[in-house]
């Protein structure tokens, strides 16, 4: 579905990414591991169109999207969740969930079964709905974000640091719900510090350091790396 080839991005002389070659495919849930900086939110800037390729190519279902609009990556299927959620504080929940499917405004039935399947994956959001979504917690907040972005009916959702700042008990629901997201159909490409239970539902995984890709492998493989276990894992 999709391919990274040797995708370098840089701010100014820097490099953010070097040279990654990252593969995704249909169905899929991969996991980019490291630490803050490493370079996994640049690399969903770049797939989003947000951030242009210094050199490389990104392919998405056999066509190059370098260089297109970030609303015409979203036309295609891919969209981004961002790691501080930049949600709409006064609007309310449904009002968020409205703006997550601009792409397909004039399909107002299509909208609605689209928000009565988010309510029923996060049923806290459709007692909230009118609520502003500044007054939600954290955990609701992030459902929220991601209730939003699939209100646009993604093929591929990118999902950036979701359990940041969340309590175990809510990470842990949130897994559930990103792991019920893909078996409804949507292919995920999910960038994380918590590795522990990124690797738990992910099939495959890229580690990040510096800006380049330095382990990658299956989720199982991953785990058992020595390296990756004392950076991201512990003993």
């Amino acid at each position: 579905m999709l391919k990274l080839n040797n995708v370098t991005v840089k701010y100014g002389n820097y490099a953010a990414i070097h040279k990654i070659d990252i593969s995704v495919e249909t169905g899929e849930i991969v996991v980019l591991l490291g630490a803050n900086g490493a370079g996994k939110t640049t690399t969903f800037r770049a797939i989003s169109g947000l951030n242009r390729l210094t050199s490389g190519e990104i392919v998405f279902e056999n066509a190059s999207i370098g260089g297109k609009l970030p609303s015409k990556i979203v036309e295609l299927g891919i969209v981004q969740c961002a790691e501080d959620r930049k949600l709409f504080p006064f609007m309310s929940v449904e009002e968020n969930l409205l703006m997550g499917g601009f792409v397909h405004r004039k399909q107002k039935q299509e909208l609605k079964r689209r928000m009565k399947d988010i309510y029923e994956l996060f049923p806290v959001l459709h007692e909230k709905r009118n609520h502003s979504a500044g007054s939600l917690s954290g955990g609701q907040q992030q459902m929220l974000a991601i209730g939003r972005a699939l209100m646009s009916k993604p093929k591929l959702i990118l999902l950036d640091e979701p359990s940041i700042g969340l309590a175990p008990l809510i990470v842990e629901q949130m897994f559930e719900s990103i792991k019920e997201i893909n078996r409804e159909g949507t292919t995920i490409l999910l960038a994380e510090q918590n590795a522990n239970a990124a690797l738990s539902i992910a099939s495959r995984g890229y580690v990040f350091e510096n800006g380049k890709i330095v382990v990658e492998g299956s989720a199982e493989e991953l785990f058992a790396n020595e390296g990756v276990r004392k950076a991201y894992i512990g003993a």
